[in-house]
């Protein structure tokens, strides 16, 4: 179901004296009283509004605060005809002249709660930009209050427990109906997220990620319809029987920035394992898309609606603060969460959730070392360089597995990949990054590696591109002075940026590669004979226990969407080592809960667990032995 009426765009700012002429009569009173009453409201909240502290709830990957919206604080003023009056939030990037400003509250998109496109019951609103331009999009969101939070979370706990009798067959055919009317919406969907992410429209957004994301909901389509992923586990000599099921209330999913497909909150990985368990999911939008969001909303409507799923499968809110956030992942009836963002927003939503006992997965932050041994630059050097500039600067290097670490011996072979990949940053073109906060917290990231004595080879500013943007960044420092500092010189830098350690010798770069943090991925590029393979055996046990996923002469920035794939790692890559937000069925054990039955009547176990299996093809541990038979077959 689309939203009953499409909210008009506005200007991205109106003139005060505009919008006071709609206080009628006692418009000048009015205008005064609210001068007068916002200032106050400013000086009792300490400038810092509704958000504390000045920080915004919604951050983008790298850690900063999210700032495409002015940040308000709230008044309903008599006698001015419905609308309401915001105060800015006063930070560093506003400027006196946008002190006030007038909001009506008609023009804000209606989130979705319980089946129905409705006001938000909102605190606030917000605007995105499109970054190649900088300008205001022209359309306006809601910042929820609890009410809005609170009723998505019951609505929810009914959704479950109608799922839950409803079948796998009608949850896969929801997930392949959505995926259906993805497609035949693809030309608006791709022409929203071009214009609010700045990502080219083709090849990357038509051709390859909205191609992933119907991809990813079929995948899980075929999961919830052939339940494998519940593992079910029957020892007849005990009568003990347990398999995965459903959580038994809403899945809050935290969607980014950099995936207005793929992991968008609606409609991405998490969602579709989420749904695959059969559970409702509450999607909390990434404020850099929120349009796309609602869009892929009502698709998802529409396809719940088509298949018989109930209202509440899908729910969306753009935006809350930290409180309401912090409420939604530790509510009593949420099943679990899963968030990809910044470590340091993701930290406040785990604190919450693990002091609720509330299961949360978390994708932070990761710099994806990639080691290149001697034998690799002597066989290779120049196509390495190559590599390693295209893989870095890809999509202005805004995916969570950039390579943003390179390590290697020194000597005549690394001076010149050195060279080759510092003119290689300097002559490519600098792409737009996706938000005002990534640019900010590129030049901020940057600042740390140079004051914890890295060395600038190329870039190092802002500007360079199109809207916002930051040059291509490559930074040099030698493995002594990493090992002074290493949290500092591990600074994620969210875009197109690299950071050279040279170590002097094997034990060096063995010491280097122990002080690394946990990862996502981690490489290893070798000489093809087998001439670095002592220096491989020496690294790899080291390098093995900091990543997810390890790869052999290749570049990490890829991740396949297969059942065998490992896009987790240790802190701070995830929040929990054992799990992955890539690859299906294997994701969606995160958003399930393990069920044991006892003794139980046959007649009263759910059919996987059954003597007969169900399908003839369901794989079960029947007394420690997979099977596809029946029990005592």
């Amino acid at each position: 179901m689309i939203a009953p009426k499409p909210m008009r765009k506005r200007p991205a700012r109106r003139r005060l004296s505009a919008q006071l002429a709609g206080c009628g009569a006692n418009g000048g009173r009015c205008a005064w009283s609210a001068i007068v009453l916002g200032i106050f409201a400013g000086v009792v909240n300490g400038g810092y509004g509704i958000y504390g502290a000045g920080k915004d709830p919604d951050r983008s990957d790298n850690g900063t605060e999210d700032q495409h919206s002015i940040r308000y604080s709230r008044m309903l003023l008599g006698g001015c005809q419905g609308r309401y009056l915001y105060l800015f939030t006063l930070t560093d990037r506003l400027t006196a002249s946008k002190f006030l400003e007038v909001c009506d509250m008609s023009d804000v998109q209606p989130v979705l709660i319980a089946g129905t496109w409705r006001p938000a019951d909102a605190e606030g609103t917000f605007e995105p930009k499109n970054p190649a331009t900088k300008e205001f999009t022209g359309e306006v969101y809601p910042v929820s209050t609890l009410k809005d939070v609170e009723e998505a979370i019951e609505a929810a706990a009914v959704a479950a427990e109608q799922i839950a009798e409803m079948g796998d067959e009608i949850v896969a055919s929801f997930l392949e109906r959505f995926a259906e009317r993805i497609e035949a919406r693809a030309d608006e969907l791709v022409a929203m997220a071009n214009a609010e992410s700045g990502l080219p429209a083709s090849p990357r957004l038509a051709g390859i990620e909205l191609p992933r994301t119907t991809d990813q909901l079929r995948q899980a389509a075929t999961a919830a319809r052939n339940r494998s992923w519940t593992m079910p586990n029957i020892d007849t000599g005990s009568n003990i029987r347990s398999l995965y099921g459903a959580l038994g209330g809403g899945v809050a999913v935290f969607g980014p920035n950099n995936f207005p497909f793929a992991f968008n909150s609606v409609a991405g990985g998490d969602f579709a394992a989420a749904i695959a368990a059969g559970n409702p999911v509450i999607g909390k939008g990434n404020s850099s898309h929120p349009g796309t969001t609602r869009l892929l909303a009502e698709e998802a409507l529409g396809a719940a609606e088509d298949t018989g799923m109930p209202a509440a499968t899908v729910q969306l809110i753009y935006r809350t603060n930290h409180e309401v956030g912090a409420r939604l992942v530790s509510h009593p009836k949420i099943g679990a969460t899963g968030y990809t963002g910044s470590r340091g927003a993701g930290l406040v939503l785990k604190e919450a959730a693990d002091k609720a006992g509330k299961p949360i997965y978390m994708e932070l932050s990761s710099i994806n070392p990639v080691v290149i041994l001697p034998g690799a630059l002597v066989e290779r050097g120049e196509e390495l360089a190559g590599e390693f500039t295209t893989s870095c600067l890809m999509g202005t290097g805004q995916f969570c597995t950039n390579p943003g670490v390179i390590l290697m011996l020194k000597g005549e072979d690394t001076d010149t990949f050195v060279q080759a990949t510092s003119a290689q940053f300097s002559e490519a073109p600098v792409g737009t990054m996706l938000t005002e906060a990534v640019e900010n917290g590129m030049e901020r990231s940057v600042g740390t590696l140079k004051g914890a004595g890295a060395e600038v080879l190329a870039g190092g500013e802002r500007g360079g591109g199109n809207g916002f943007s930051f040059q291509n960044t490559l930074l040099k420092v030698d493995a002594a002075t990493f090992l002074k500092d290493p949290e500092a010189l591990q600074e994620e830098a969210f875009g197109n940026e690299s950071l050279l350690i040279i170590a002097d010798d094997m034990d060096q770069a063995v010491e280097v590669t122990r002080h690394f943090e946990g990862n996502l991925t981690g490489s290893i590029y070798s000489d093809s004979q087998g001439e670095d393979e002592s220096h491989y055996r020496r690294i790899e046990p080291v390098l093995r226990k900091k990543v997810g996923r390890l790869l052999n002469d290749k570049m990490p920035t890829g991740v396949a969407v297969v059942p065998s794939m490992n896009h987790g790692g240790p802190y701070p890559a995830t929040g929990h080592p054992g799990f992955t937000a890539v690859g299906l069925p294997t994701s969606i054990s995160r958003f399930a809960m393990l069920e044991c039955y006892d003794n139980v009547r046959e007649h009263r176990l759910p059919a996987e667990l059954r003597d007969q299996n169900p399908s003839g093809a369901l794989w079960r541990l029947i007394d420690q032995q997979w099977s596809q038979g029946d029990v005592g077959g």
